[in-house]
């Protein structure tokens, strides 16, 4: 899983026509949302499936924290995947940077660093939203309600960013880094399924299949929306609606095409070609998956397809880094060094 670089150029305002610090602050802030969001969905997917499979609650603990890549740091800090230990390390572990506060804290670091570029309603919802964090941070239990709550406040917080700010280069950064942490986190939970949540094969094509593949949707909010477009639950039209559907907003096909409409926004290139290594990563993407059917995914191997699918996704994310926000604040000094020289 992406992480945010730990220094950010501090260049004061030039002609550019956004500040690398601004593009940089606002991307992150948007992922930091979105995940934070998307780790109080699989609590609470989680915790509803204990209710019905009551006899084996601890299994499923470990498979949420193999979805935020933190395997290695939680069993060095905690071991055993219990459902206090994951809680624990999942909602308001200080030193998880994929926990629930640690998202937070980040997301309003990062938008009170560019608070005159940000609407004050959205820098007063993500303020909100921390404080709330930090004022649970004694509570001994986890109940329910209080992911709902991160839920909510997130969706909120992303319905009043679409609704207040202008639809601008800002903006298509705080939207491409949405979409990109939502379709890195739609491959993973769908990734963890075989491999993971099941205990024994043998479960593979029975009920107790179908409660997880049920699970894998509701993780994603897709449920209800899959039941209508496919019925009945089986496993190749999950993959093909949580893959390659077209309309579905938390489908990888839908989020990657979104970032790239944004990407190609902020170079103003054509759609279809390219300026930067990360439009045509993009655009590799983009026709990758457009080229790609559900039987051959399958055939291929699920687990490789979406292997190789987060690996171009963290290449796209690096090559942002270098396009935009390495490159703007290089370009920022010499403007400025420039400036000084003239006068």
């Amino acid at each position: 899983m992406s992480t945010q670089a730990s220094t950010l150029a501090m260049a004061s305002p030039d002609p550019l026509p956004l500040l690398s610090r601004v593009a940089e602050a606002v991307y992150w802030m948007a992922r930091y949302v979105e995940r934070a969001e998307n780790v109080a969905r699989y609590i609470t997917v989680n915790l509803n499936l204990q209710l019905d499979l009551p006899m084996e609650p601890e299994h499923q603990w470990q498979p949420l924290v193999n979805v935020t890549g933190d395997m290695e740091i939680f069993h060095k800090r905690y071991g055993e995947a219990t459902r206090h230990n994951v809680l624990e390390f999942l909602t308001r572990d200080h030193e998880n940077p994929n926990s629930i506060f640690s998202c937070l804290r980040a997301a309003r670091e990062n938008a009170r660093s560019v608070k005159d570029s940000i609407t004050p309603t959205m820098w007063e919802q993500i303020n909100s939203m921390y404080l709330q964090s930090v004022a649970r941070q004694a509570d001994r239990e986890w109940p329910l309600e209080e992911f709902q709550e991160v839920r909510m406040g997130c969706h909120l917080s992303q319905g009043i960013t679409d609704a207040t700010m202008t639809h601008n280069e800002a903006w298509h950064f705080v939207r491409m880094g949405r979409k990109l942490e939502r379709a890195d986190q739609t491959s993973r939970i769908l990734d963890v399924k075989y491999f993971i949540l099941l205990p024994s094969a043998s479960y593979v094509g029975t009920p107790y299949d179908d409660i997880h593949w049920s699970a894998v949707l509701n993780s994603v909010s897709g449920f209800s929306m899959y039941r209508r477009k496919y019925g009945r639950i089986h496993p190749k039209d999950i993959v093909d609606f949580l893959v390659m559907d077209r309309e579905f907003p938390r489908s990888v096909y839908f989020c990657i095409r979104c970032a790239g409409e944004s990407l190609h926004a902020i170079t103003g290139t054509p759609l279809g070609t390219f300026q930067y290594p990360s439009e045509q990563l993009m655009g590799v993407l983009q026709a990758s998956l457009n080229s790609t059917s559900v039987e051959g995914i399958l055939r291929s191997g699920l687990h490789e397809y979406l292997d190789a699918l987060q690996a171009k996704m963290n290449g796209i994310g690096s090559a942002l880094g270098s396009d935009f926000f390495a490159l703007r604040a290089a370009q920022q000094t010499q403007s400025q060094a420039m400036a000084t020289k003239d006068n």
